[in-house]
């Protein structure tokens, strides 16, 4: 029983150390980050590199973000779709991530 209870308390622990982040990229692309996993390869959707001094960069998004929706749209965590959604934004991108501290 007490087994039981340290566990559910880590848990509760790593839930915490995330955070949900929006960011509002202006301008148009290349936004200036690299977006590798998803479902097709059984891994997070995951930012793993962000360009210096890029639209990214600006507005403070991080390599290891994992991204969770793209305008709104919540990601089933399909690579594909997060591309497409991403190419289709003309001047404004706006992403929400998850951000592990």
């Amino acid at each position: 029983m007490w087994r039981e209870e340290e566990e559910e308390e880590e848990e509760e622990e790593e839930e915490e150390d995330e955070e949900l982040v929006e960011v509002l990229l202006r301008g148009r692309a290349p936004w200036g980050f690299t977006l590798r996993g998803g479902s097709e390869h059984r891994e997070p959707l995951v930012i793993t590199k962000v360009e210096e001094g890029s639209v990214a960069a600006a507005v403070g998004l991080q390599a290891g973000d994992e991204m969770a929706s793209v305008h709104a749209v919540p990601l089933s965590g399909s690579r594909l779709e997060a591309v497409c959604l991403v190419k289709r934004a003309h001047r404004t991108l706006t992403l929400v991530v998850r951000r592990y501290l």
